[in-house]
């Protein structure tokens, strides 16, 4: 997250782009991160809430459903989704963003069909997090400056592939005409740049 992103203060613009519920509920495990997000979200008028887990941000979500959400994909005791699906069970205009440090657009793509407003690549900073929150229905977003590369491309249709097959890497393989643990090789890493 850049230094100006962590800086900003929250101006009667920002109020009205949020409107008059102003809470916020930020899931991730990233502790450093979570906690610059939520100063700077604090910054610009959210009333903002924390939690570390999966479990953490179900009992967050189930007892003050928030009016806006950021939640990771990727936790450590397990997927953002479950998150997305305990919110979406108690409140159904919450705005969403997901957040995933793999880049994953099959399941970023998975969780804007559970009722996600959209989803941004770590790292992301305040001020992206920001737009995409109060950004109205729609309005346009911004072309990439740089597309993506052909190697990216490859990991993404695999993980497409992958989600399909509900994450069994024997029937990805298949599906893929790959051998299974060449398969395995490439979905332990990280998705290239």
């Amino acid at each position: 997250m850049s230094e100006k992103s962590t800086g900003a203060h929250a101006t009667p613009a920002d109020a009205e782009l949020i409107g008059p519920d102003r809470t916020l509920l930020i899931v991730d495990d990233d502790g450093p991160f979570l906690r610059r997000l939520a100063r700077a979200m604090e910054a610009r008028g959210f009333a903002v809430e924390i939690a570390e887990s999966v479990a953490e941000g179900i009992a967050k979500a189930k007892s003050h459903p928030p009016k806006h959400a950021v939640i990771d994909l990727r936790l450590g005791d397990g997927s953002g989704l479950d998150v997305i699906e305990a919110i979406r069970g108690r409140r159904d205009d919450t705005r969403m963003i997901v957040l995933t440090g793999y880049g994953n657009i099959a399941t970023a793509v998975n969780a804007v069909k559970l009722g996600a407003l959209d989803y941004l690549a770590k790292p992301a900073d305040a001020d992206e997090i920001f737009a995409a929150l109060v950004r109205r229905q729609g309005e346009r977003v911004e072309l990439p400056e740089n597309p993506m590369s052909a190697d990216r491309v490859r990991w993404e249709h695999i993980q497409r592939v992958y989600e399909m097959c509900e994450r069994n890497v024997s029937e990805t393989a298949r599906r893929l005409n790959m051998h299974r643990r060449t398969l395995q090789r490439i979905l332990a890493k990280r998705a290239p740049k």
